[in-house]
């Protein structure tokens, strides 16, 4: 849809539907991630979602819908002063659309909902990690209003 069409107020991912994930999610969360990564990682997302449902203070992980379809989800978690950090900060460590909604703003959906979320609870910075040769991802996150962090991130191979 064009700016021009939508009505005053109407945004551009108003066909999504988002919610916090629930505990039933499970099964399409896996499917959404294996048809872009090409394995199943059930017992991962198995503790993710555990982790998000139960095991935090503030559900921050999120679910999108279009109709009654599963579209897409985002994983993230909530840090307050970890890594030398003396403010909070949010961290994006999954997110995932259904290849059937590709180009569907689906994903933008979920990053203005996990926004509004996060400045609610006074959280002024969200950060995340992409592998360099994502093109894809990388194009999605700076149109999204990334930039590289001013952190250094390392690596050793042991």
């Amino acid at each position: 849809m064009d700016d021009l069409d939508r009505r005053p107020g109407e945004t551009d991912t108003d066909h999504v539907d988002v919610r916090v994930l629930e505990e039933g999610d499970l099964d399409w969360i896996v499917r959404i991630d294996a048809q872009r990564t090409t394995r199943a990682r059930r017992a991962y997302f198995k503790l993710k979602l555990d982790e998000a449902v139960h095991h935090t203070g503030l559900r921050v992980s999120l679910a999108a819908f279009v109709g009654k379809e599963p579209a897409g989800f985002l994983m993230a978690r909530l840090y307050y002063g970890e890594f030398g950090k003396p403010e909070p900060v949010a961290v994006l460590d999954t997110i995932a659309t259904s290849p059937a909604f590709a180009g569907k703003k689906v994903g933008r959906a979920l990053l203005r909902q996990l926004e509004t979320n996060l400045r609610a609870l006074g959280i002024e910075r969200l950060e995340t990690t992409v592998d360099w040769d994502m093109a894809e991802l990388v194009g999605f996150f700076q149109h999204a209003g990334f930039k590289p962090s001013a952190r250094l991130c390392l690596e050793k191979n042991i």
